[in-house]
């Protein structure tokens, strides 16, 4: 019976300039565009190599987004996720509770199929405007906050600077101040958009739509769109794209997580399903309050978070890639674009990626091949690529670093 070998490569190329969605972005270049290594089996069976559709070929991807920057994500999900001492009760300057249990997590992990553990990662779709360090009891996260969460991996969505939708919104200033308030305190480019809620005219997300692609962002998170669920086992478009954003939220039921496990119940019946799939969500709080009764409140939400984990994580079957949606989508961009060549002779296999130019704003630059083959190997390559492998034990696993 073959067994699948997974690939993972982490490509850096730094560069030069092309356009790229209207506006110019620096590019990655280098002398050569393909990298290549040597497998070398301990049989003479023909093996088999293709791009995983799904980072480390996890089942499903799953992205979950904290709309507002609210300081809960920092004072509860951050330390569920990520591991670390969850805040007790902390109210808030508008009398809500975002705080936690107090309890010290442990963290909640994914493996990388190598024997490593990956925590669970979010993204935040934050407003420029609203962050900062006062009053001592804010709302809202403060910008060393969300550099940490940043640093931790959890990407940064643009939500707009001052979050406004009503009548007269100057709707590319509030996506363009965003961008310029984010680089200028965190030194980084946002690449994606989540459209913010609120009144105004019936068509006013179009406007965020067309603002936002049109000035560097790769992708929008709207009312209405594609997904939630993506089928992502072969190439999809990512031009431009506009998804539907739905919601996981807390109900009046205060007692039991049946609401919870309604939702949950989706999760399960995407993970059943045959082939790879991306599906994204998104809420507001996680603290013990229900901020505007549009969150989960710590309790709920600690209960689906760590239920995921056990069903499909570390501790269950480990089919989940739980990531946000700038990470998924990055590596998606990546798996349709490259091209794999390898030719075998007897036991020697040399492969061979060319490369994509990567944009500049890309913070990830993985992707996974699956080769199937019923041998052990070993594998060579020049001194400019890290290559660690796991083939002469469960000669399942190699992991490349540029």
């Amino acid at each position: 019976m073959s067994k699948r070998i997974i690939l993972l490569i982490t490509a850096v190329i730094i560069g030069s300039f092309t356009s790229f969605s209207n506006e110019i972005i620096k590019k990655d270049s280098s002398k050569s565009k393909t990298i290549s290594f040597k497998i070398k089996l301990k049989s003479t069976d023909k093996i088999k190599i293709a791009v995983s559709p799904l980072k480390y070929n996890k089942h499903f991807a799953y992205s979950f987004t904290l709309d507002d920057g609210y300081r809960s994500a920092y004072l509860t999900a951050f330390p569920l996720l990520n591991g670390g001492k969850i805040s007790s009760s902390s109210i808030n300057e508008w009398k809500i509770d975002q705080g936690g249990d107090g309890t010290i997590s442990e963290g909640l992990f994914y493996s990388d199929g190598m024997g490593n553990k990956i925590p669970f990662k979010l993204g935040l779709a934050i407003n420029g405007a609203s962050i900062g360090d006062l009053p001592k009891n804010r709302g809202h996260l403060s910008w060393s906050e969300v550099k940490e969460m940043y640093n931790a991996g959890w990407d940064i969505l643009n939500h707009s600077f001052h979050h406004f939708t009503k009548p007269g919104t100057n709707f590319l200033t509030e996506v363009t101040e965003n961008t310029a308030s984010i680089k200028h305190n965190l030194d980084f480019t946002m690449s994606h958009f989540v459209v913010p809620g609120g009144e105004g005219d019936p068509n006013y997300r179009y406007e965020y739509e067309k603002n936002a692609l049109a000035n560097g962002h790769l992708s929008v998170a709207s009312y209405t769109g594609v997904g939630p669920i993506l089928k992502v086992y072969s190439k999809i478009d990512l031009a431009k794209m506009i998804t539907a954003r739905t919601f996981v939220l807390s109900s009046k039921d205060t007692t039991t997580f049946k609401t919870m496990d309604r939702f949950l119940k989706t999760v399960d019946s995407i993970a059943k399903l045959p082939n790879p799939i991306w599906y994204n969500e998104f809420t507001h709080g996680t603290g013990n309050g229900n901020l505007w009764n549009l969150s989960m409140r710590f309790p709920e939400f600690k209960y689906y978070m760590t239920t995921l984990q056990n069903k499909y994580g570390l501790k269950g079957n480990d089919s989940i890639w739980m990531a946000p949606w700038q990470e998924v989508y990055e590596y998606i961009w990546l798996r349709d674009r490259i091209k794999i060549n390898f030719k075998q002779k007897n036991k020697e296999v040399i492969v061979t990626i060319q490369l994509p130019d990567i944009p500049e704003i890309f913070r990830n630059r993985d992707i996974s091949l699956n080769v199937e083959t019923s041998s052990r190997f070993e594998i060579e390559s020049n001194k400019e690529l890290s290559i660690k492998d796991d083939g002469k034990s469960n000669h399942k696993l190699i992991f490349i670093q540029l």
